[in-house]
């Protein structure tokens, strides 16, 4: 009785998660739209849900989050919105399918695993929380800037109006002025807000 007790605890406290997600990813504040891509802070509650609920509550978040990105592209779209929805592709099928790959699954899991490595290697809390914002916001960044980069590079040197070798360049520059300030706030932000709540 004991175990289905927490499984319901756990669930609601999931769905709570997803339903902050939600709300972030349908206002300005969680998808603020910047001339070419939208900068997000949507990971934060994903990556506070992985901490406090484990990768599976992580992986969750992250697919909502995904989902709603995906929504979002293409309800809104943006130069590089078939990047992120199946049904805003520029090549057909192929595209489509490699627009659903750009999901955000991995924030959570990674985001999680790591919480769980430094608590079991007993890392304070006010050390470990920025360490797994961070790494969090940059996953995020990462796995979607080189998806684009592996996946999307002829369609986004054409949206940029570049050759296809100055990709890297920009993909870089995407990075280092969006991801790397975004991994920031994230950072700030998960140790405020974690601490509270743990």
């Amino acid at each position: 009785m004991k175990t289905k007790k927490h499984d319901t605890s756990w669930m609601v406290s999931v769905a709570l998660m997803a339903a902050i997600v939600i709300v972030l990813a349908n206002t300005p504040l969680g998808m603020i739209q910047l001339p070419i891509i939208k900068a997000t802070t949507v990971h934060i509650p994903v990556i506070l849900g992985a901490i406090l609920l484990g990768p599976a509550a992580g992986a969750i978040l992250g697919g909502v989050f995904g989902i709603c990105s995906l929504i979002s592209n293409t309800m809104a779209p943006t130069l590089l919105s078939f990047a992120f929805s199946p049904f805003m592709s520029t090549t057909g099928i192929p595209g489509a399918i490699k627009a659903v790959w750009i999901c955000r699954i991995l924030i959570g899991v990674a985001a999680g695993w790591l919480w769980i490595l430094f608590s079991k290697l007993k890392v304070n809390s006010i050390i470990a929380l920025p360490i797994v914002g961070f790494a969090g916001a940059m996953v995020n960044t990462i796995t979607v800037m080189g998806s684009i980069y592996i996946l999307f590079a002829k369609q986004y040197a054409e949206a940029k109006d570049v050759a296809v070798s100055a990709v890297w360049g920009l993909v870089m520059g995407t990075v280092t002025a969006s991801g790397i300030p975004e991994a920031i706030a994230a950072a700030i932000l998960v140790l405020a807000i974690g601490k509270v709540l743990l």
